[in-house]
């Protein structure tokens, strides 16, 4: 990794840091007092250090960074630095780089021989001697109008990181269908089965304060685009308040990333950071003791996780999601029965719906919001088999004894998925979400110690 001066275009040292400005040290696990201190922003040392990953965007760097120079010039009142972190480029754009470098002193720009985008935020921000960091993609997909306010609540010490987001009512985006399932199909996968609570894992405009990155960042893994996913859940299992920015989106139909393959990848990525979390290679008790903000959010404490107690109230929340499910399961079923046999398109169906189903259940019916979504989902597979075993053979009788049409099929599976779901439920209460009697105990018995506390 290699730095190249803003002012004049040389080759330095392998440090991330210019000349002149102190490396930001290593800040040890302390515990946390919950408040976080404003930014310091009466300093010679840049407050907001802004990382663009670049590989191959010898089209369109120069524009991006003279126009997101021009707007921090304009609109940001304290020191800035923006950084180029080319990720071993191939055509000239670390020349186009070096070139607006020694025009523009508030640039620098790190070479780096290897690729991935999480490893060229990583080492650049575990580097950088500025107090809040933050990066966006080369193409300015989003209005940079929103960058005051994705910075503010971080400087102000209201918040430990900040996202923007495409996926909520608020926001504005104009983007493909297809990037689109793809981009909501995966967010809810990650509220399914880790639990997530943040709204859009990907899009690329991010900020953090540096005391809280100096402490994840060394824990995370991924090199690519899972680093995104990976700092945030890490952030929000450690108890850190991430601030998200509704934002204007635009996508760039010329970008080079590969969708389905980043899917793909980025599915990988949650299997590998789930097996890192059950077998506690992140040290998550010691970061949340380091850098939690006072009480654990609601969702994580276990006086929110006991399981709704009325039954008529479950049994309402259960009917609705069960009728949401059986409507997308007949969907399914009849666009795969279109290319496959029976049994496999029930599979499939019944496949899809059941996850879709228990973090539903998991949420909604039962209240549970933190706990263990891994062992809960493993659980419901086994109840999923269950309703296979039933909605299979009630096909193979069917089928054994007369030749029915598609609908006769649908039909078969829908009254067996009945009788699937009553037995599901009753799994669902009495097992996979059940809560131990001690468990529910103690926030009663925490409550208590906690009034003799005052009392005395």
């Amino acid at each position: 990794m290699t730095l190249i001066e803003s002012t004049s275009g040389t080759l330095k040292d392998p440090a991330v840091v210019p000349p002149g400005l102190p490396v930001q040290p290593s800040t040890p696990i302390q515990r946390s007092t919950g408040l976080r201190a404003p930014v310091d922003t009466h300093t010679a040392i840049p407050v907001l250090d802004v990382t663009i990953p670049v590989f191959n965007e010898e089209r369109d760097l120069e524009e991006c960074l003279r126009r997101l120079h021009g707007h921090l010039r304009e609109s940001f009142p304290h020191g800035f630095r923006i950084t180029v972190a080319d990720n071993a480029s191939t055509d000239g754009t670390l020349k186009i780089a070096e070139r607006v470098a020694r025009e523009l002193p508030e640039l620098a720009v790190v070479h780096l021989d290897e690729k991935g985008r999480g490893n060229a935020l990583r080492k650049v921000w575990l580097a950088s001697p500025s107090p809040v960091l933050a990066y966006m993609d080369v193409d300015l997909s989003t209005d940079l109008a929103a960058l005051a306010p994705l910075l503010a609540p971080l400087i102000s010490g209201h918040s430990d990181l900040a996202i923007g987001t495409r996926l909520t009512r608020n926001s504005r985006v104009v983007r493909g269908p297809k990037r689109e399932f793809i981009s909501r199909g995966y967010n809810l996968m990650l509220h399914s089965f880790m639990g997530a609570r943040f709204s859009d894992a990907q899009c690329g405009f991010k900020a953090i304060r540096a005391d809280v990155a100096q402490q994840i960042l060394p824990h995370t893994m991924d090199n690519s685009w899972f680093f995104d996913t990976e700092l945030l859940v890490l952030a929000e299992r450690c108890g850190l308040r991430v601030h998200e920015v509704p934002v204007d989106w635009i996508d760039d139909p010329n970008s080079s990333v590969d969708v389905v393959r980043t899917a793909l990848a980025d599915i990988r990525g949650m299997v590998r950071l789930t097996r890192d979390l059950v077998s506690g290679r992140i040290p998550i008790p010691e970061l949340r003791a380091a850098l939690a903000r006072g009480p654990l959010p609601a969702s994580s404490r276990i006086a929110e996780q006991s399981p709704r107690s009325s039954l008529f109230g479950q049994l309402v929340r259960f009917a609705a999601i069960g009728a949401a499910s059986t409507l997308a399961y007949v969907l399914i079923f009849l666009f795969c029965r279109g290319f496959m046999d029976p049994q496999l398109a029930n599979f499939l169906a019944l496949l899809v719906t059941a996850i879709a189903n228990t973090g539903a259940n998991r949420r909604f019916t039962f209240g549970i919001q933190g706990g263990n979504p891994v062992r809960h989902h493993f659980e419901g597979l086994i109840v999923f088999g269950i309703g296979l075993a039933l909605t299979s053979g009630a096909l193979a009788l069917v089928h054994s004894t007369t030749t029915p049409d598609r609908w006769g099929e649908l039909l078969t599976v829908v009254a067996a998925n009945l009788a699937a779901t009553a037995v599901r439920f009753l799994l669902f209460r009495l097992w996979v979400f059940r809560q131990p009697a001690a468990q529910s105990a103690e926030p009663t018995t925490q409550a208590k110690t906690r009034t003799e506390t005052a009392a005395s």
